[in-house]
């Protein structure tokens, strides 16, 4: 963004580049189309299941996270097939730990899940 964009005008540009982001990895992402699917299933659920406004924000929270992680994970993936397409040991390991981090915000939502609704 340009030094001279304050205020409103930054907040409605980064909404832009936010939806625009938000664009791109359902085009380009199955995992977050398929992390998506989950949530739009998940979210209503978790409202109806929660007892309390505390569960319900728990069990919301956690699907949330696994697409925050996962937005991260593709971004991540991007930047390092934009540096080259050949094979180094950097770039394996960054997506090795990208990939292993949307793995633990699965396993978090589901032991959020498992020890809300079947305590």
């Amino acid at each position: 963004m340009k030094p001279g964009n304050t205020g409103l005008i930054r907040i409605i540009k980064a909404t832009g580049y936010s939806l625009k982001g938000f664009a791109a990895a359902f085009r380009h992402e199955a995992a977050f189309r398929q992390e998506l699917l989950m949530a739009v299933i998940l979210i209503p659920l978790a409202l109806w299941l929660g007892d309390s406004g505390v569960e319900r924000a728990v069990l919301i929270a956690s699907v949330v996270l696994v697409m925050l992680v996962e937005l991260v994970n593709s971004a991540i993936e991007a930047v390092v097939d934009r540096i080259g397409s050949e094979r180094h040991e950097l770039s394996g390991r960054a997506k090795d730990i990208g990939s292993a981090a949307v793995m633990l915000a699965l396993l978090l939502m589901v032991v959020c899940w498992a020890l809300i609704l079947w305590p």
